[in-house]
């Protein structure tokens, strides 16, 4: 189980200054996001994804493998607690006024 991160970088997010790296590839059952604009999951069976709305805005996540998104806080899109993603689908998600939404996705399967 790994973590492998691009170079580290500083950013703002929702008034709190994040130190994080742009993109990461995880390879762990759980992660909580941490500023990254993308993540690439792959090397588990399963990753539960926790998206932390105090570090981390919008995120891309691209699923190696089977993905479950959960939101920190609401729901996401409004309607679901949870998502999950198979192998090969990718989704970009935003963060506005304390709901996570799905900006654009591809093989979503909603549980």
């Amino acid at each position: 189980m790994s973590i492998i991160r691009t170079i580290p970088v500083e950013k703002i997010i929702n008034g709190n200054k994040v130190r994080t790296s742009e993109s990461a590839i995880i390879s762990e059952r759980k992660y909580v996001t941490n500023g990254e604009y993308a993540l690439v999951i792959r090397g588990v069976d399963l990753c539960e994804i926790q998206l932390n709305s105090k570090t981390t805005d919008k995120v891309k996540i691209k699923a190696m493998t089977n993905v479950l998104i959960k939101p920190d806080t609401g729901r996401i899109d409004e309607e679901w607690d949870e998502i999950s993603l198979e192998k090969g689908a990718c989704i970009e998600l935003v963060n506005i006024n304390k709901g996570w939404y799905i900006l654009s996705s591809d093989g979503l399967k909603i549980w």
